[in-house]
């Protein structure tokens, strides 16, 4: 049985009608079994642009945009949760989260925490690794749904679609993204040094069967993405398709020494339509540093911010912390998570009193994200008028003023009184909130807003709040707010 006639015959057929592996058999001289030449055509999907259907033939992938029928994120697929779990009896055996194995992954769970908030770095062990998936597989997982459906739900996602991740950890963001494009021919590339890969590739064996995964065992400044292109060969002839249409930066840039410098050596090998998505914890540290990362790497370049961002004055850019994140339904408690809180202790564990107190799960879904792309595109096509809106970067010479000024909304509420919003305008140099103070009809559209959208407010007072260091918009009965786009 030859290869290549299974190849050709693909090729073939690919343009006269659906390739079913059973008549390819047949067609082989020699004869081949249906399950080989299966097989044959998954290996090589990419390179002939296949699209395995539920019923076992082949069609041409869409060339059309991805069409996501996404409606948020409640629990993280049993089929991945059963995957991890094997993992762990495999590790620990069937009582993984009772005894000595419990407590050693409720240690390693604590470990990471107190060492991502003082900000030092961590070495991945796989037990680590194990103990890393269990706490946040699913939130990353979710996060990974809701920013990719930034760009999905405007025809932004090719169905063709070629993806690098850049640390991809035990696997939660590619698993987010094998879902969220399930209707699409993925190549996906994730760059993963540590013993988190050993996870990460268990976990992708359970992902659809048009997602196409090779695990790059090395640092995010060692890879070089160019090499992992003609290593794969060219998806067709196009040129502007030389590269990744998707970039992943996951939880990641806050580990690196370089982030800006290893972001912008990885965004040139973005295709032209292409984007980067930067996530990071919700938590300031690393989400701050998100925003100075971001700062760093648009002001005077070719890539502009998609989402949430937005720069809405012309040449200018904003140098305020911008503390901004965004915050989704909570999810179910997985079980997993929930077998290890209430798991049973071993004799003299560290918090031993504190057993099924919730301490091992993990269901909020709160994270800071960045899309960057190099073709001017934005979530919202929208440039401030200087003869209409005053930019907050004037706002000290209107202290005590009313104006009229366009902004985003970057936060929910952040107080449990009256409703407190951060905004944006892209020129800001210290943080601007919106206090409603009275909702009425005409300003109501703040608040019911979703994070990331812009808004025009006519006759908001500004206030200086010394407190805080920032600048407080008073959105009372004279206010009138309107969303824009």
């Amino acid at each position: 049985m030859s290869r290549q006639a299974i190849l050709d015959t693909a090729k073939y057929l690919r343009n006269v009608r659906p390739i079913d592996p059973e008549e390819v058999a047949e067609y082989v001289e020699g004869g081949a079994h249906p399950a080989v030449v299966r097989q044959t055509l998954r290996e090589n999907a990419l390179s002939l642009g296949l699209y395995e259907r539920e019923d076992g033939t082949f069609v041409p992938a869409s060339e059309e945009p991805i069409s996501p029928t996404f409606d948020g994120v409640r629990t993280m697929p049993d089929r991945y949760l059963s995957c991890l779990e094997d993992l762990l009896v495999e590790r620990f055996g069937p009582g993984w989260a009772d005894g000595e194995s419990g407590a050693a992954l409720r240690e390693e769970i604590r470990r990471l925490k107190e060492r991502y908030y003082r900000q030092h770095p961590v070495e991945y062990s796989y037990e680590t690794a194990l103990g890393y998936a269990l706490y946040h597989l699913p939130d990353y997982y979710a996060a990974t749904g809701y920013a990719l459906d930034e760009l999905g739900s405007r025809d932004l996602l090719p169905s063709t679609l070629r993806v690098l991740d850049v640390g991809a950890g035990v696997g939660g963001p590619a698993l987010g993204l094998a879902d969220y494009a399930e209707g699409a021919l993925v190549e996906y590339h994730a760059v993963e040094p540590s013993a988190a890969a050993d996870v990460l590739e268990a976990l992708l064996a359970a992902t659809p069967r048009n997602f196409h995964p090779t695990i790059h065992r090395t640092t995010a400044e060692a890879f070089e993405p160019e090499v992992a292109l003609r290593a794969d060969g060219q998806r067709d002839s196009d040129e502007s398709r030389d590269g990744y249409d998707l970039i992943l930066f996951a939880n990641v840039l806050s580990e690196l020494a370089e982030p800006t410098a290893v972001l912008k050596r990885y965004l040139t090998h973005l295709v032209s339509g292409g984007a980067a998505l930067a996530l990071a914890p919700a938590d300031k540290n690393t989400a701050t540093g998100l925003r100075e990362i971001e700062h760093e790497v648009v002001a005077e370049s070719e890539y502009t911010v998609f989402a949430p961002t937005l720069r809405l004055w012309p040449d200018r850019e904003p140098t305020d912390h911008c503390w901004s994140f965004d915050r989704k339904p909570d999810l179910a408690v997985p079980e997993l998570q929930r077998r290890l809180d209430e798991g049973r202790r071993a004799e003299g564990e560290r918090g031993e009193r504190d057993a099924a107190t919730g301490e091992f799960v993990n269901t909020d879904v709160q994270y800071a994200y960045s899309i960057l792309r190099r073709d001017g595109q934005v979530r919202v096509d929208v440039t401030a008028s200087p003869e209409r809106f005053a930019p907050f970067a004037a706002s000290e010479a209107h202290v005590t003023d009313r104006i009229d000024c366009i902004a985003v909304k970057l936060s929910d509420s952040l107080s449990d009184s009256n409703p407190l919003f951060l905004l944006g305008d892209g020129s800001q140099s210290e943080s601007h909130y919106a206090v409603v103070t009275r909702e009425t009809a005409l300003n109501r559209a703040l608040s019911a807003a979703e994070y990331g959208d812009v808004f025009v407010l006519e006759s908001v007072l500004v206030l200086w709040n010394a407190d805080e260091n920032a600048y407080n918009l008073v959105v009372d009965e004279e206010c009138v707010v309107d969303r824009v786009g």
